[in-house]
This record gives C-alpha cells, structure tokens and sequence, in this order.
C-alpha cells in the first residue's frame, strides 16, 4: 500500500472513533428540560406503557383534554414519535 492510502485509512479510522465517542456521551435521560415553554405538569396519572421485545421501540400512552396521546421511543434515543386521536372516548 501507498503511504497516502494508510494515511487516509488511519484519519478514517480515527474519525470513526472519534464520533463514536461522541455518540456515546448522550446523556439525555438527566438533561434539564430543553422543550418549549409549559404552563404545568401532570404527574397526577401516570401513563399508560407499552414494552416491547428488544429491538423494537416502546410506547406510553395517555389522555389529555380528551384526547389520548401516543409516544414510541427507543431507549434514550434522541428521537420519537408522537400520535393523538382526537376525542378518544376512552378519555374522559
């Protein structure tokens, strides 16, 4: 091999690395709340959750103002996804 090729196949290497050290520093489950503004909380009825078999992401559902509120995550996983039927009649 050329020298430029190892050159190049150690800076990627060494990039790769670099970023997985970076991934792994997330530490999303402790961060202080990042979202937009909020009027209150209600932890005064715990949602609903949904476990699912490794590899698959999980779900908690809960009602609010008549509507029931679905969210899939995956671990502390930077993303989610959010649903809400409106006017569940299960939500009273």
């Amino acid at each position: 091999m050329r020298p430029t090729r190892i050159r190049a196949a150690v800076a990627a290497a060494a990039v790769i690395l670099g970023l997985g050290l970076l991934a792994g520093c997330n530490d999303k489950a402790s961060e202080p709340f990042k979202d937009a503004g909020r009027s209150g909380h209600d932890n005064g009825t715990p949602a609903d959750l949904i476990r699912m078999p490794d590899g698959f992401s999980n779900a908690a559902t809960k009602c609010d103002h008549g509507n029931r509120i679905y969210i899939a995550y995956h671990g502390d996983s930077a993303y989610a996804a959010i649903a809400v039927v409106a006017g569940d009649p299960s939500c009273t």
